[in-house]
């Protein structure tokens, strides 16, 4: 029997909160277990509720979702919780900040419901939501200004991996999936998933989206290449 994902929700806008939280407990296999109008009320109803996915506004009072995010990630006790950060716009420049921080993708606001939901599912099994679209085009714009060069997760990057490694790296850096990367490599999607949980231990990522972000931080992947 499969478990049902415990989803909790902060946002400092109560109607945005109400509305998400009809649409999730709507969906078969979702519940929503609590709801958050600030960002230190999200961390601690994360640990209280034992939510599975939190879905983190970024602007919020006394805690805004980029250190709320970082708070979660670093909690040996919050461990398995995903963090999903909304924004109002796609090229938010705290996108990037919110994924070094450790949240495993970005939403805007607009999204159609239908996909909010998988995007819930999609990190709840562990994956990144990495298309290839928004995400990639703005890690790639942000870490292409002289302002934003913060160091690699691993002080070896992409130099420690093989050709294959670096091969895999830069099309998740373009947002393929594993089959995507299986398909353009000529590679079992198995073997894909095998090289990339491997690239992830390598530097030290914490899923795929901080993948990304070393390889554009490194160079392996050049924006607009």
């Amino acid at each position: 029997m499969t478990e049902t994902i415990r989803v909790l929700l902060a946002d400092d806008q109560t109607l945005v909160r109400a509305s998400f939280a009809m649409l999730v407990d709507s969906a078969p296999g979702m519940e929503v277990v609590g709801q958050a109008g600030t960002g230190r009320e999200a961390v601690e109803l994360a640990r209280a509720a034992r939510a599975d996915v939190v879905v983190m506004d970024i602007r919020m009072p006394d805690l805004d979702g980029i250190e709320a995010t970082r708070l979660i990630a670093a909690a040996d006790d919050l461990a398995g919780v995903r963090v999903l950060v909304l924004t109002t716009y796609d090229t938010d420049d705290h996108i990037v900040e919110a994924l070094r921080a450790g949240a495993s993708g970005f939403l805007v606001k607009d999204i159609r419901p239908a996909d909010l939901l998988t995007a819930i599912r999609t990190v709840a099994a562990g994956e990144s939501l990495l298309s290839p679209g928004p995400t990639a085009r703005l890690i790639a714009r942000v870490l292409a200004a002289p302002a934003a060069a913060p160091a690699p997760l691993s002080e070896a990057g992409p130099d420690g991996l093989s050709e294959r490694e670096r091969q895999v790296l830069a099309l998740v850096a373009r947002g393929l999936n594993n089959a995507g990367i299986a398909e353009t490599l000529g590679l079992s999607p198995l073997t894909a998933k095998t090289h990339v949980s491997r690239i992830m231990g390598k530097l030290g990522a914490r899923d795929r989206a901080q993948l990304v972000i070393v390889a554009y931080e490194s160079g392996l992947v050049v924006p607009g290449g």
